[in-house]
């Protein structure tokens, strides 16, 4: 079932959620609202006491309907989170006692409404994204990069979906090939070496890492197709080709410029501008 993984905020706190495409819904952790709503410094235990209550009143349909789905936990590793659709959750904020009942009510619904519109529209969701760099402070130039290698990228998971890759954990495989391939770095060492945690790492890379990155992509899809390459390790080759295009063309640019093309540089904000945003 094809699902998009996404984390979203309320009040600056996260909340983790997957869009089911075949069911056109978002479900959310529960334990995340469950945090945000009471402040439990522990929502596990807190939800484990509510579904029994739950059950033990006779609402055994709001919690069967929470599905255990595997999401990112706070060690970096994908756990079973029990998760809730839209309505289910709005049956269990009922059941517990908060201010933050009403407006968290109206954040989920408006959540759920963008990405109907975001299906229905997709430049919507374009137009959300360039908002959000631009209020980063990224220039013109970086965002259409920006833009233009997410596209590339899109192409190249397409292909993958229709050729047996798996998503969620293949897909991670090939890309951390390919970005190894190129920058003779894993994900996780760039990651590091821009002193980034969570954040997403193409958000903080150069415009020049954002160009190399969508040449090691572009030619990894091209080469699968000139190659029907089918499943994980079919799509080996091509991810290793692709990323080898786009090095030789790295290391030629940097002999010239005497330059790297990876850096450690990122767009981690200060707490004052962080705060900034969040107004």
């Amino acid at each position: 079932m094809k699902n998009t993984k996404k984390v979203t905020i309320f009040e600056g706190k996260k909340v983790r959620r997957i869009w089911e495409e075949a069911k056109e819904l978002w479900y959310f952790a529960v334990v995340d609202v469950i945090a945000i709503l009471t402040g439990s410094s522990n929502p596990q235990v807190y939800w484990r006491v509510l579904k029994k209550r739950l059950i033990d009143e006779g609402s055994n349909e709001t919690v069967t309907k929470c599905n255990g789905l595997k999401v990112e936990a706070s060690d970096g590793k994908m756990r079973l989170t029990d998760m809730a659709d839209t309505e289910t959750l709005f049956r269990l904020i009922q059941s517990i006692p908060s201010p933050k009942a009403e407006p968290f009510k109206i954040w989920l619904a408006k959540v759920g409404y963008e990405r109907i519109e975001e299906l229905n529209d997709p430049e919507k969701a374009l137009n959300r994204s360039r908002e959000y760099w631009q209020k980063m402070g990224r220039s013109k130039s970086w965002i259409q990069q920006r833009m233009m290698g997410q596209e590339i990228r899109n192409k190249l998971t397409d292909y993958w979906q229709k050729s047996e890759v798996q998503k969620q954990n293949e897909f991670a495989i090939l890309t951390n090939i390919i970005h190894e391939e190129w920058t003779d770095l894993t994900i996780n060492e760039h990651k590091k070496l821009k002193s980034l945690k969570k954040e997403n790492l193409r958000d903080h890379m150069t415009d020049a890492e954002l160009v190399f990155t969508a040449l090691a992509e572009l030619s990894t899809r091209q080469i699968a197709e000139t190659m029907q390459s089918v499943g994980l390790e079919e799509n080996k080759v091509p991810a290793k080709h692709g990323g080898k295009i786009a090095k030789n063309a790295r290391v030629a640019l940097e002999s010239k410029t005497k330059k790297k093309v990876v850096t450690g540089k990122n767009f981690l904000l200060s707490g004052k501008d962080a705060k900034r945003l969040k107004k």
